[in-house]
Parts: C-alpha cells; sequence; structure tokens
C-alpha cells in the first residue's frame, strides 16, 4: 500500500474520501483537510508537505506551458465557481456599465489569480472592456496587506499593478472611494455593510445561467496536481486517484438527490437540484477532458490574452493519462 500526503479542502466532493467511503485502489491517502487554499498551493508549490493537492488552474496552466514545472496534473477540478457575482463597485465611481471600470482603479488579491483571469476574460469577450486601460491594486480583500507571496505567474507584470501598501484592507479602500472595484474569489465584508457597496451585477445568478448556456462553460478553479517525482516512480496512481475522486463525487451528488431529511442547511435545495439537472444534464461537476474542453479551453485563451502565457499548449497535453 503506497502512502500519500494529500492536501484539499473539505468540499463536499471530497467529503467521501475524507471519511474513507471511498478509497483509491492501491493506495492510503493522508488528508490534510485545510480550508485556506493559498495554504494549500503554498504547501505544494514552495516545500515537500504534499505529494498530491489540489492546486490552482491559472497556476499550474502558466507554469506548465514554461517547462520544467515539477508537477504533474489529472482532469479533477475540486474548486470551480462562476464568477460574474464577483465584481463588486463603489456606487460613488460613476460605474453603471462593464465598460465603465475602464480607466478605473480595481483591487484585485492577486492579479494572477484564477478568479481574476476569468472574470477579465468575462469582461473583455461578453463586455468589450479594454484591459489595457484598467488600473490595478494588488492585496488582501480583508485585511491590509498582500494576498500571497509568490513569484509573479506572468511574464510581464502589468504596467498599472501596485502593490496595496496603504495600510487599509482592500474592503475598507472600496468603501471609502479609494478604489472603485474589487474583483476576485472573495466577497469584501464591506459588501450589505457600506451602502455604496454593490455587485456590478446584481442579478448574477441569471447572467452566468444565461452564460452557460451560451458558451457550455463552468468556470475551473483548481485542479489536482501530483508531484512529478512521485508520478514518475509509480504513473499506476494517477488511475486510482481519478476513478476515487470521481466516485466521490457521485456520491455527493446522490446524496444531494436524499429527499427524506435534508442534508444541507440551504432551503431551496431540491428545486435547486431540479434547475441544475435542467441545465447541466444530470452532472455539474464533471471530471475528464472531454465534457471540460469548452471550459479549458477559454481558461487558455483568457491566460494567453492575458500575457500570463507565450504558447497555447494543447488542452491534451496539460493533463497525464488516467
Amino acid at each position: 500500500m503506497l502512502t500519500l500526503r494529500f492536501g484539499s479542502g473539505s468540499y463536499d466532493r471530497m467529503e467521501a474520501i475524507l471519511r474513507g467511503i471511498v478509497r483509491p485502489e492501491g493506495i492510503e491517502l493522508d488528508f490534510n483537510e485545510i480550508n485556506a487554499p493559498r495554504q494549500i498551493f503554498d504547501g505544494m508549490l514552495g516545500g515537500d508537505k504534499f505529494d498530491v493537492s489540489e492546486l490552482s488552474s491559472s497556476e499550474y496552466i502558466t507554469r506548465t506551458t514554461r517547462g520544467n514545472f515539477p508537477f504533474v496534473a489529472i482532469p479533477v477540478f475540486p474548486s470551480r465557481a462562476f464568477r460574474h457575482g464577483f465584481i463588486f463597485i463603489n456606487k460613488r465611481s460613476g460605474i453603471e456599465t462593464p465598460k465603465d471600470l475602464e480607466g478605473k482603479l480595481i483591487g484585485v488579491p492577486q492579479h494572477s489569480q484564477t478568479a481574476a483571469v476569468w472574470i477579465r476574460g468575462h469582461l473583455q469577450h461578453d463586455h468589450g472592456v479594454d484591459l489595457s486601460t484598467l488600473r490595478w491594486l494588488e492585496g488582501s480583500v480583508e485585511v491590509a496587506g498582500e494576498h500571497a507571496r509568490i513569484e509573479t505567474t506572468s511574464p510581464t507584470v502589468p504596467p498599472m499593478l501596485e502593490p496595496n501598501e496603504t495600510g487599509e484592507s482592500m474592503s475598507d479602500l472600496l468603501a471609502a472611494g479609494e478604489i472603485d472595484a474589487i474583483l476576485g474569489s472573495r466577497r469584501p465584508d464591506s459588501l450589505g455593510k457600506h451602502p455604496d457597496v454593490v455587485r456590478l451585477f446584481p442579478d448574477y445568478r441569471k447572467i452566468e445561467r444565461d452564460f452557460y448556456e451560451r458558451t457550455q462553460i463552468h468556470p475551473i478553479m483548481h485542479v489536482i496536481a501530483i508531484r512529478r517525482d512521485v508520478y514518475d516512480k509509480d504513473p499506476w496512481i494517477t488511475a486510482s486517484l481519478y476513478q476515487a475522486f470521481d466516485a466521490a463525487k457521485d456520491w455527493a451528488l446522490a446524496r444531494l438527490r436524499i429527499s427524506g431529511a435534508q442534508h444541507s442547511m440551504l432551503p431551496f435545495q431540491f428545486a435547486d437540484m431540479d434547475e441544475v439537472d435542467e441545465l447541466f444534464g444530470g452532472d455539474p461537476w464533471p471530471y475528464g477532458i472531454e465534457p471540460n474542453r469548452p471550459t479549458l479551453e477559454a481558461l487558455v485563451r483568457h491566460l494567453h490574452e492575458q500575457h500570463f502565457i507565450r504558447d497555447v499548449m494543447p488542452i491534451e497535453d496539460l493533463f497525464v493519462a488516467v
């Protein structure tokens, strides 16, 4: 039995593995439950903490295309999210439409963050926003200072990107009108507390549904990465891991359909599941390359257009066989 150290959040699609209900054949997974993605990424990239972990998809793709990246990935996606609802503005900034973001100062936790890459892609392709006009302030949303200490994953740092050295959080800066907007993976604390802080798209659920119906894109945030030296020694582990993660996801999806006693605290869970089945054909979270090709190709395209990667790598070359 091969023991592998695994770092991941305690998502519902990982619960069966965390609880030992699903076990990868021939592998004992030492599950390190960490609900802070950046901490997982840094533990994988910056040291010897994990053998397998979730990893930022934008970081993985960017560094893989450069070559000599000591990790491989399987097409398992523990985190994905529509991001139209994650653009927050100050009502006094004069922003009423996406085009009004041009020339504005926008807070972002990390310029290379996958959520930010997706949002910029939406703004560019769906709303005609000229990304070259946007000014960026990079730092943590909730507290003063930086979000992460990593080498920039962009070959060239955008000329209008500055670190937040104000001593204030992005959330407080937005409420005070010192920045015009925030985008990324987190809601600012000032949303719902300060009257001037609102979403750019109040009806974001409808917009996100329309986006999926039109594009078949369900944005991927994280992939499952494996240390290359571990993979090279035991390449059979990819099939075992993939099958286990897929079975755990199916277990979680079936659990959401149990109607006798509701497992979540979402009051409209069953109505939501009806909508999910209608929209996604029964599986809103598929693994593998083919069901996710439109999403993966869009992410690679956004990374290329936003100057994070110089060359577009075929999707098949981003993943090892499972």
